[in-house]
């Protein structure tokens, strides 16, 4: 069966069709939900939110654009809406921004430790890095998505950057301090 009469027949509420659907993208989208969440349980969680919102809304879905991208978008979505009900997210003067680098060689961290190290950002930094460096997000989308200023997205990706380079230097043997 091709992806667009799966999609026909879950518009149709057809459970066999829902739950093809949920074998077939079950794994990707939970990858994204486990970028925003932080820990496993909180992305299994979100996830299955993300289904049920797919689900009801999959009428939505006109064929027009990737089908995955709006799935992804849900995914994000439902974390970000959890957030914005428990989390108060920190204003800040845009002057007082400083972006460290880091530049880290591929094969200094294996990407299991950098997850790790990303989920146990505080809420708003693991936000906000998320969609601007691995979502691809500009800060304007993020301040909108996020309900706070660009100013505040621009410091918040500055502190969870500052906070990853030390996670990850602390990590390191001393003697292998490169950053």
């Amino acid at each position: 069966m091709s992806l667009d009469q799966l999609i026909l027949k879950c518009k149709k509420q057809d459970i066999k069709a829902q739950g093809q659907l949920y074998q077939l993208f079950a794994d990707k989208l939970f990858s994204v939900s486990l970028k925003y969440s932080r820990n496993y349980s909180e992305a299994e969680d979100n996830l299955q939110d993300a289904f049920l919102q797919i689900f009801k809304k999959i009428d939505q879905y006109k064929n027009k654009g990737s089908f995955e991208g709006w799935l992804k978008r849900i995914v994000i979505n439902i974390a970000l809406q959890k957030y914005r009900k428990q989390t108060y997210f920190e204003i800040v003067d845009e002057q007082q921004l400083e972006e460290p680098s880091v530049e880290v060689e591929e094969n200094d961290i294996k990407l299991d430790f950098l997850l790790k190290c990303i989920q146990q950002l505080p809420d708003r930094y693991r936000l906000v890095f998320n969609l601007y460096v691995l979502d691809g997000y500009a800060h304007k989308d993020i301040a909108d998505l996020l309900s706070i200023s660009v100013g505040t997205s621009k410091s918040n990706l500055a502190r969870a950057r500052h906070i990853l380079k030390a996670t990850i230097e602390d990590a390191q043997p001393k003697g292998q301090q490169s950053l």
